[in-house]
């Protein structure tokens, strides 16, 4: 089994990143935007684990551990207990 990553809703992107990037240190790794489907996922790591984690990311690997931000561009309110969304294992 491994662990692949965490993911948490956010209702305000700029807000959220300050709060992770420059109060906590992390790194994004990645931003993905789908107008599709009206999201935008970004994927942090802790600096000392971005390099790694890039490159399996890069590579199409889902073993990088990060957390997952996701930001639904329409208004949702999720409740106090709707803001964490999944922790994601790999499991045969």
């Amino acid at each position: 089994m491994k662990y692949l990553h965490t993911m948490v809703r956010v209702t305000d992107l700029s807000a959220s990143l300050r709060f992770y990037v420059d109060a906590l240190g992390l790194e994004v790794l990645r931003q993905v935007d789908n107008p599709g489907g009206r999201f935008t996922l970004v994927f942090l790591a802790a600096p000392e684990d971005a390099p790694a984690a890039k490159e399996l990311l890069k590579a199409g690997k889902r073993d990088a551990s990060v957390i997952e931000l996701t930001y639904n561009w329409d208004t949702e309110d999720y409740g106090e207990a709707r803001y964490f969304g999944h922790l994601a294992y790999e499991v045969d």
